[in-house]
């Protein structure tokens, strides 16, 4: 990846009609440090003020080609990539060596071995998962099928109910089950009930054929019959289930319930020996969407047991697909990756190898990763950012003009709470009880799912774990966890153009800074903001300020409700207005952070650009992707966050300083008027 190069522009610039403030990208002074911009990405054929989004990544995205086994790019990829080839260097070095059995490195080697056993996997066929479909075809009873589906769970096999172990949120210094719905193997709930979006149909269609042929493949003996009976309880589940907006609330989404009220919720339900099979000996749950839970029960008891049964084995032989024979594996791929997501090529098979590996043994490879590619140097200058933008969120609640002194004290107490990790965790998950086989695939998977769900059910009752992490030192991402009101950035994500350890700090501020402001932001968006800062669910804002808060987010809602994604699709504001507060908020608690850095001095110039120019160029440009329709499609219903168009620009037409630094005008297509533009934190 290029960093600093130097788009050499002079007099074209004027004959585009562009103002004195915009940027001239020439006059490379050799002296001046690197800006960390990819100025070579930019096109200078579009004015800032128009589509800042395509002026700074324009090139990039005329150019760069979304891989045939992808359904998107962008610079997110481009370091996860980088980061999957440093695994399989590791993964493969490790399937060379002869370790000893039960040693990490056997694990992992082995593990990788069974995945790449091509020929041995042809040989098993659906030979691995016969037992299971058997005892499906067996069960003589309903509360024996729900024991059944509960054990299936364990092994990560997607029922009509999830169940997972977290903190309470109204108790955040104790564990509780979780209830989700769930069941549904199109993307969401209006893939079913949509009758006007031609792609949803046509994805329903795609749907009931891939349950035929995947079962067909399985020599199960009501292939004809699966479809239709399948298709048919996921529709009634589809009717019964929340839909995006409603499940981001968190006070609607906790609803704490005995087993004896789960028991009146849907009586059809033998919850008492559903719990026992899942292991969970507590007595309190929270169901996150109870009217579901209600619907399910009325759903179970009308259902005949052999719609049951059908529905039970294609979700097995669907879960399992992708580690079964090629039949199997292309069978699922011609429905998930191609009509679903628009692939044009299956990701080779060593990728798909990596993927098994992480998704069982992360922290192993974590820590191997961590040991070969992480630079310490990082991770000193990453708390030195993390608490220069904690300083300037403090700053910044401060002199909120909105909010009132009662709530402002009560956002300071809870930013002074925050905790940080960066890079990687200080304790490691222990796998010493895993049994990984060369030869055994399935059984690997199996045991490895079986082991997470029993790590997960044995913190019910202990102390909290505050050293657990909830993604790998190599994933390229970052998060907020409001429960234990914590950021964390993991290794992967601090690399350029995220952050450049060599690179100016205007560049790193509006970049890295902005995605930990972004994450900061989290603890204060529609929905972090309903906890405190112990973590607990509680409201802690006066009437006046929750008002005022809720208007400046009704604002945005509206704003992010005028995207096009795709022709006559448009983004959902209320589903992804808390990402979008975050990238508003994070914004510009990160510009704030840099104007302090400068202590009152002026930045420099480089590659003729002002700092503040630079500053907003490191934000859009690590935003820049290239999406097939399909996965636009998909995401409009399934993902939180707004495209990157979006992420980009929308978050600049309400920032003051953008328009100061490219020198914006009303005739500009991104221009607000000022009463227009949103400011929350």
């Amino acid at each position: 990846m290029r960093i600093g190069s130097v788009l050499i522009v002079t007099c074209l610039l004027l004959s585009l009609g562009c103002s004195p403030r915009e940027p001239d990208l020439g006059d490379e002074n050799p002296a001046i440090p690197s800006s960390g911009l990819e100025t070579s990405h930019v096109d200078i054929t579009i004015r800032p003020g128009d589509d800042f989004y395509r002026y700074v990544n324009g090139t990039w995205l005329q150019t760069t080609e979304i891989p045939a086994d992808r359904s998107n790019y962008g610079s997110f990829s481009a370091l996860a990539d980088a980061a999957q080839d440093q695994l399989r260097s590791i993964i493969e070095a490790a399937a060379a060596t002869n370790a000893p059995v039960g040693s990490d490195t056997q694990k992992v080697g082995d593990f990788y071995k069974s995945f790449m056993d091509e020929q041995g996997i042809a040989h098993l066929g659906i030979g691995p998962l016969e037992a299971l479909l058997s005892r499906i075809e067996g069960v003589s009873g309903k509360p024996e099928m729900l024991v059944l589906m509960a054990e299936l769970s364990r092994i990560r096999v997607p029922m009509p109910m999830s169940f997972y172990v977290d903190n309470d949120a109204r108790q955040s210094d104790q564990y509780i089950s979780y209830i989700a719905q769930s069941g549904l193997g199109l993307p969401d709930r209006d893939w079913y009930l949509s009758e006007a979006d031609d792609s949803h149909q046509a994805a329903r269609a795609a749907y009931r054929e891939y349950i035929g042929r995947v079962m067909a493949l399985a020599d199960y003996p009501r292939t004809l019959q699966a479809a239709d009976s399948v298709y048919a309880i996921e529709k009634r589940m589809a009717t019964a289930h929340w839909d995006r907006v409603q499940n981001r609330q968190r006070e609607l989404t906790y609803n704490k319930l005995t087993l004896t009220e789960l028991a009146a919720l849907s009586p059809q339900m033998s919850w008492i020996d559903m719990m026992s099979a899942l292991g969970i000996g507590e007595s309190t749950f929270i169901a996150m969407q109870p009217s579901y839970l209600q619907a399910l029960g009325e759903l179970w008891g009308d259902i005949p047991l052999a719609q049951w049964r059908d529905y039970t084995a294609f979700k097995l032989v669907d879960a399992y697909a992708p580690y079964l024979s090629e039949a199997f594996v292309q069978a699922h791929f011609a429905f998930n990756g191609q009509a679903l997501g628009g692939l044009q090529e299956i990701r080779p098979r060593w990728k798909r190898g990596v993927d098994s590996v992480d998704e069982a043994l992360g922290e192993v490879l974590g820590r191997l990763y961590v040991d070969n590619y992480f630079q310490e140097d990082a991770k000193r200058r990453m708390d030195v950012l993390v608490e220069n933008l904690r300083e300037a969120f403090r700053v910044g609640i401060d002199e909120l003009d909105w909010m009132t002194p009662a709530t402002r004290l009560q956002a300071q107490d809870k930013l002074s709470k925050f905790t940080t990790k960066i890079g990687y965790p200080d304790e490691w998950k222990d796998y010493s009880a895993l049994e990984v086989s060369a030869t055994d695939l399935v059984g690997n998977v199996m045991r490895s799912s079986e082991l997470e769900h029993q790590r997960e059910v044995d913190k019910l009752g202990g102390p909290i774990n505050r050293a657990e992490w909830f993604m790998t030192p190599y994933t390229v991402n970052a998060y907020y966890n409001p429960s234990m009101n914590e950021v964390v950035f993991p290794a992967a994500i601090l690399q350029p153009p995220f952050f450049n350890v060599s690179a100016d700090d205007a560049v790193n501020y509006g970049a890295i800074g902005a995605v930990i402001g972004h994450e900061f932001s989290h603890g204060f968006d529609d929905q972090g903001r309903k906890s405190d800062g112990d973590g607990n669910l509680r409201d802690w804002w006066t009437e006046a300020d929750a008002a005022a808060f809720t208007q400046r987010a009704q604002q945005l809602v509206a704003q992010y409700d005028q995207f096009e994604v795709l022709p006559g699709k448009f983004l959902n504001g209320a589903f992804t207005l808390g990402e979008n507060i975050g990238d508003l908020s994070g914004l510009a608690v990160a510009y704030k952070a840099y104007r302090l850095s400068l202590a009152g001095r002026e930045a420099p110039l480089i590659d003729g650009l002002t700092g503040d120019q630079r500053f907003f160029m490191g934000w859009a440009q690590i935003w820049r992707r290239q999406y097939r329709d399909e996965d636009l499609a998909m995401r409009l219903t399934n993902d939180p966050h707004a495209h990157s168009e979006a992420r980009s620009n929308g978050v600049l037409r309400n920032f003051d300083a953008w328009y100061e630094a490219f020198d914006v005008q009303p005739a500009d297509a991104m221009y607000l008027p000022p009463a227009d533009r949103v400011k929350i934190w």
